[in-house]
């Protein structure tokens, strides 16, 4: 089996981050999000990971080679024309090998074992409270029987969450090549929905596969959400002298804090310094230095030095602010 991973998204609702790195790498509880995607992979042991990359591609090639062993192949998206043209650019280096398509931008946590055994091509999905923002699956005799895209009267509150399992990839490519040989866009991409549903209308079976669990990390909002909900379920960061670490709480083994109070819901990312400090459901990423200063709810984007009395930040990567 092999895996797809499309990250050549640009991230447009998480700059300023974005404009120094690709959104997949920004952190969430002590790791990139795609971290958190290749630890899942695991125990599947793919034959061959491939990434669809684009903005700031090179971050996400040094980034695998440097921390994961897997056989990893990495295209190039020049175009960014939609999932569904993404996923078929990885097809067409794949052959006909039954593949896993997991979307760069989201956590997902769930037995990935099972669910390539559910059937012979499975959708994740996830019970929502507001289904009306999310692509939605009607689901009848254990089938996806329609797909729909943000629906105005949702018929179903179980939401599409961005991981797919195909044995029958010639027949996804088939679907996949002809929406781009007909041009049949919605607003400007080809939607990988409209090909899965192209399959339900051949007859062929797509079963439904409720994930444990899905984290979203399209927006500052929801990233310290996930940052939250991920740390709730990992062990916390051990006590430090001086300081006071209320969790949950991830410290890497290298940062250094210092009369500070730290947390709940706080990452703290390599080589970062934290001194002097009050810091509560915020992610200060790798590099930074925060002193003398009150912070809540607030993104610190990598090598950034944060100095004074404010509230809440959302700073991308090397910046300086300071109450001077």
């Amino acid at each position: 089996m092999k895996v797809i991973i499309p990250v050549a998204g640009i991230g447009r609702r998480l700059r300023p981050h974005t404009h120094t790195a690709p959104k997949p790498l920004l952190h969430v509880a002590g790791k990139p999000i795609l971290g958190h995607l290749l630890d899942e992979l695991e125990d599947l042991k793919p034959e061959q990971v491939v990434f669809i990359i684009g903005h700031m591609g090179e971050q996400i090639i040094d980034y695998v080679k440097a921390n994961y062993e897997y056989e990893a192949l990495f295209i190039e998206q020049t175009e960014l024309l939609g999932l569904g043209y993404a996923v078929y650019l990885a097809l067409e280096e794949t052959g006909d090998s039954d593949v896993l398509v997991l979307l760069g931008d989201t956590i997902i946590t769930a037995d990935l074992p099972s669910f390539v055994k559910a059937g012979p091509n499975v959708v994740g999905l996830c019970a929502v409270d507001d289904p009306s923002r999310f692509g939605i699956a009607d689901i009848d005799g254990g089938r996806i029987t329609r797909l729909v895209e943000k629906p105005a009267d949702p018929s179903s509150n179980m939401a599409v969450v961005g991981v797919y399992y195909f044995s029958e990839t010639r027949e996804l490519k088939h679907q996949l090549h002809t929406l781009i040989q007909k041009d049949i866009t919605t607003r400007g991409e080809y939607q990988f929905t409209d090909a899965l549903e192209a399959m339900i209308a051949a007859g062929h079976t797509l079963v439904p596969f409720e994930i444990d669990g899905w984290y979203d990390c399209g927006q500052k909002e929801t990233l310290l959400a996930t940052n939250r909900a991920l740390l709730s379920r990992a062990p916390s960061a051990l006590g430090i002298a001086g300081s006071v670490l209320i969790p949950p709480v991830y410290v890497a083994p290298d940062a250094t804090v210092e009369q500070a109070i730290v947390g709940p819901y706080v990452s703290i990312g390599a080589g970062a310094v934290v001194r002097d400090c009050i810091v509560r459901n915020s992610i200060i990423s790798a590099g930074a230095q925060v002193s003398d200063i009150v912070l809540e709810g607030s993104l610190i984007g990598t090598a950034t030095e944060i100095r004074g009395h404010f509230k809440k930040f959302n700073v991308g990567d090397d910046s300086e602010v300071a109450d001077l």
